[in-house]
């Protein structure tokens, strides 16, 4: 799985980083990064939740 981040739609109101820390962050500049776009196995679920959870849906998860 991949996470797509649409930065146009995305606010940086930081849901998914509380998330999932390991794979998302802001920046010094309050940009959204995925700073792991392609999460293991092991943390899927956690990064599905944080997706559904984005108030904008600003972030979405695409089969490789």
């Amino acid at each position: 799985m991949k996470i797509k981040l649409d930065e146009l739609v995305c606010e940086a109101n930081a849901v998914c980083t509380g998330l999932a820390p390991e794979v998302f962050e802001l920046d010094d500049d309050d940009r959204l990064q995925v700073v792991l776009p392609e999460p293991p196995a092991e943390m899927l679920d956690r990064v599905r939740h944080a997706v559904r959870s984005c108030p904008k849906a600003a972030l979405s998860l695409e089969d490789e």
